[in-house]
């Protein structure tokens, strides 16, 4: 069982002071008047139901928030259109958390206590999870993590899930697909940015597995998500002869890192992390991202119903295939919805007392099994997601050096 974080009586009261200054001055209708949990506050029945989404979509960390508003913004209009909530439409309510913490913090704070969602999807970044969750856990609302995979997500508190499989899963794939590519892989270089508990956590997975596999790492390099010069990192790296290349780091730092790999003549085979899992890296290392191996947990030739409707929507917009990203932003959507939906027919959700609304419905999403964009899956008791299909992927660049996509590896 969970243990959720204590409050105290001083910090609710200095929350609620807080809260009260900064809204003084705004007289209008909107202005948040009550406490996240007020029982007196109710969804009304000719409103759309509010749920939050709490992303990335500015700072670096942008290119992986954007796909996950994306998938959200095509759950909102698909199911919206299938009836919503038995006849009520839902309203997605975006605040961006930008790259850090106390982005994330503030997002969930303006979400829970002047929007009142019934729930937040989000945030981006594990790093910002284990600062931001923990302010909805006070507050009693559910948490989905569409792209958090951290050890330890889940274990935050009651009303903490994640519809994003744990890296301790997925990452050990892309190294044994990169073994059967080539079996004389022997001398191991690590890449990671220490300055993010993400990339921490899965860097010590990657490292593991290629000592499980009696593989020898012969360096480790360190850097920042914020970095844009590699040259020395990967300069001591090539230096060492390796045959293989790991990195956990995000989409920018990552694909300029692979860049700069090439470009100072490593010619081997380079896993991606699951922050490189997008494809705005091709923007960043373009014709040089061609052969970089990721660890998938979506595919979109996955072929359930609902991810072929996904995948048609998604690459009429946007002309190119989902990543997972979007997929899971939108299978954290439609748990929502198929939770609301659920629990309308218990009891009308646009009746009940907000504080009652999230508890119920937090309750009502651990206990569904759903058929999503990225498989059929479920919820451990404490929160964590069940999911059994996974994937690796390999980028593929066009002749031409302009194009490229990620071409999944039988």
């Amino acid at each position: 069982m969970k243990t959720p974080a204590a409050l105290t009586t001083t910090f609710l009261a200095t929350c609620t002071l807080l809260l009260t200054a900064c809204n003084g001055a705004n007289t209008g209708t909107n202005s948040p008047t009550a406490s996240p949990n007020n029982t007196t506050t109710t969804t009304s029945a000719s409103s759309a139901i509010p749920i939050g989404i709490a992303f990335a979509q500015t700072s670096n960390v942008a290119l992986l928030g954007q796909e996950g508003a994306a998938g959200a913004r095509i759950a909102e209009k698909y199911f919206n259109d299938k009836g919503g909530i038995n006849g009520t439409p839902i309203k997605l309510v975006f605040q961006d958390t930008s790259g850090d913490e106390a982005g994330a913090i503030n997002a969930f704070q303006t979400l829970i206590n002047k929007d009142k969602v019934i729930g937040i999807v989000g945030p981006t970044l594990s790093q910002q999870a284990f600062s931001a969750d923990p302010v909805a856990e006070r507050a009693k609302v559910p948490v989905l993590g569409a792209s958090n995979t951290a050890k330890g997500i889940p274990e935050i508190g009651d009303f903490v899930a994640r519809v994003s499989a744990p890296v301790s899963i997925v990452a050990p794939n892309s190294v044994k697909a990169a073994l059967k590519q080539n079996p004389k892989i022997k001398k191991v270089a690590v890449f990671y940015a220490q300055n993010d508990a993400f990339n921490k956590s899965e860097t010590e997975i990657f490292q593991k597995t290629v000592k499980d596999l009696a593989l020898e790492v012969v360096t480790v390099q360190k850097f920042q998500t914020t970095d844009t010069d590699f040259q020395s990192q990967a300069t001591n790296a090539i230096n060492l002869k390796p045959d293989l290349v790991i990195i956990s780091g995000l989409a920018a730092d990552g694909g300029n890192l692979v860049r700069q790999l090439r470009e100072l003549g490593y010619k081997g085979l380079i896993i991606g992390g699951n922050g490189l899992n997008s494809s705005n890296v091709l923007s960043v290392c373009k014709a040089l991202c061609d052969g970089l191996i990721i660890a998938q947990a979506y595919s979109p030739e996955h072929g359930n119903e609902i991810n072929r409707t996904f995948r048609k929507i998604y690459f009429d917009q946007y002309k190119k295939e989902p990543p997972q990203f979007s997929a899971q932003a939108f299978t954290a959507v439609q748990v929502y919805v198929e939770a609301l939906q659920a629990l309308d027919k218990k009891s009308k959700v646009n009746k009940l007392p907000l504080a009652q609304l999230r508890t119920e419905l937090n309750k009502q999403i651990l206990a569904g099994k759903y058929d999503t964009p990225i498989g059929a899956i479920a919820f451990t008791p404490i929160g964590e997601v069940i999911q059994k299909d996974f994937y690796v992927a390999q980028i593929k660049i066009d002749k031409d050096g302009n194009q490229g996509k990620f071409t999944f590896i039988k």
